[in-house]
């Protein structure tokens, strides 16, 4: 597809796309870029973000451009690896004027105490959750993570590295089975840079899109970026002997061709995986849950002491683990408190159902102390 322009000094769109599809341009993209064309702008796929100036991959090579004309107040909308801007076709400095509707967003809450959102990730199909096997399993952790993946709209794909650590294929088929009922719909898949063991596997699945690479610090995100690359483009640090943690050898978001197609973006170890609004990513990663909710005799059950709570029979009978419960009821507690603090409406709903459950609570307590109950 060709948008050609009554300007003929302005290249078309059909002219970026040999030096861009590597970094994923499509005629998807082409359309939305086909307002900006012949109005000296030109498309480009934002492979790295530092304070206010971004490195931009366009038809022409790597661009340096300022972002200053989008940097909003509204920390999602500011530019991020992944995004695909619109730059200026020459200038010194020159800036990003806009950037095309995302497809995909990895969203999480950020550590400051205002519980502001934090985008790591922009137009992402698949994101990649490593875990090492080196230290015990976070089950915890990687049900956090899916609940950021499912949310942002790509697919997750847990990826359980440093297999090699775990020589028993007893002891290692029990540890997928343990992250495999953690991410129902979720494919696990177990490597080995070191051996190499896997790496063709996740080669395949990532040639066909974007991949973002998530984890804590230690994980093997960096040596895992390397065995995809081919070369040992991320830097890699030892983890520490006593538990298994690293420093963070990667401190930007970096967006990287593979040479089996496909884009990978680098990710820092994150501290923190606080939600963000993700509520549908929740019910995705506690699917099991929210279908034996689906029979509960309440629509609005709580799954606490309802009578004909599905639910809590699930929990009796033994199908459903006492810790996934606890858990579901963990992260969709954070994630209403994250939202309420930005929904008026929503705040007011907790404030009385609170009163509602209190009021409740004092005519039961009442009622014992007066033998009506």
């Amino acid at each position: 597809m060709s948008f050609s322009s009554s300007r003929p000094s302005s290249p078309t769109s059909s002219a970026y796309a040999p030096a861009l599809a590597p970094f994923g341009w499509d005629e998807a993209w082409e359309a939305e870029f086909a307002p900006h064309a012949g109005q000296g702008l030109v498309p480009g796929r934002v492979v790295r973000v530092d304070r206010g100036q971004c490195d931009v991959m366009t038809a022409d090579g790597i661009v340096h451009a300022d972002t200053a004309f989008v940097t909003p107040h509204d920390p999602l909308r500011v530019i991020c690896t992944g995004d695909w801007a619109v730059v200026e076709a020459s200038g010194n400095p020159r800036y990003v004027k806009t950037y095309l509707p995302r497809r995909t967003a990895f969203v999480r809450s950020t550590s400051s105490k205002r519980s502001e959102g934090q985008i790591l990730a922009a137009n992402v199909d698949h994101a990649i959750i490593a875990v090492s096997l080196a230290v015990e399993l976070d089950l915890g952790r990687i049900e956090r993570f899916l609940a950021l993946a499912w949310e942002s709209g790509a697919q997750p794909l847990v990826v359980l590295t440093k297999a090699d650590l775990v020589p028993d294929p007893v002891t290692l088929a029990h540890l997928v089975q343990d992250v495999e009922t953690t991410a129902p719909g979720v494919d696990v898949l177990t490597v080995s840079s070191h051996t190499g063991e896997g790496t063709d596997v996740l080669a395949a699945i990532v040639a066909g899109g974007t991949s973002v690479l998530l984890g804590i610090s230690g994980a093997g995100k960096s040596t895992l970026a390397n065995a995809l690359l081919g070369a040992d483009v991320m830097e890699v640090q030892a983890t520490r002997d006593a538990d298994g943690k690293g420093r963070h050898t990667t401190t930007t978001r970096n967006l990287l061709a593979l040479p089996g197609g496909g884009v990978l973006i680098d990710t820092p170890g994150l501290r923190g995986v606080g939600l963000w609004d993700a509520g549908t990513g929740v019910g995705q990663v506690f699917s099991e849950i929210e279908q034996y909710a689906a029979d509960c005799r309440f629509h609005d059950c709580a799954h606490e002491a309802e009578p004909g709570c599905a639910v809590l029979e699930a929990l009796e009978n033994g199908e459903l683990p006492q810790r996934r419960l606890e858990s579901y009821r963990k992260l969709l507690r954070e994630n209403q408190r994250i939202v309420a603090k930005t929904d008026a409406r929503l705040r007011n709903e907790i404030r009385r159902d609170w009163r509602i459950k209190s009021a409740e609570g004092r005519a039961n307590y009442a009622a014992k102390r007066t033998g009506r109950y």
